[in-house]
């Protein structure tokens, strides 16, 4: 059997800490651009790239604005999530989603994640 891959996130700064998701933590990369990487404030754009230059995928509630960028580069890509979805509900999908999907699956697409 395969070994699963471990994937680099970026938590945007309106989605919980990382500590939050202890399923999806323990199993990828996970940054948050707050609370690991001291980004607050920064454009969406500045995201982007961060996140572009470090080969992370970006987690974010901010659909509207990502979903318009998410497609330009194959080094990330984003994942938004419905503002209605809990913080373990958050950790199940994403880590379900994350265990499903190959890395050129993910990379320079957009997903978006609700409650059915």
């Amino acid at each position: 059997m395969q070994k699963p891959q471990r994937f680099k996130l970026l938590l945007d700064e309106n989605i919980s800490p990382r500590s939050r998701f202890p399923i999806l933590n323990s199993r990828h990369d996970v940054k948050h651009l707050v609370h690991d990487l001291n980004k607050s404030g920064i454009t969406d754009l500045e995201v982007y790239i961060l996140a572009k230059k470090t080969k992370r995928l970006i987690v974010t509630f901010n659909k509207k604005h990502f979903e318009r960028i998410a497609g330009k580069n194959k080094d990330t890509g984003v994942i938004a999530v419905s503002t209605n979805v809990s913080d373990e509900q958050i950790d199940k999908k994403i880590t379900s989603l994350l265990s499903h999907k190959k890395k050129n699956e993910l990379y320079g697409k957009f997903y978006y994640i609700t409650l059915p």
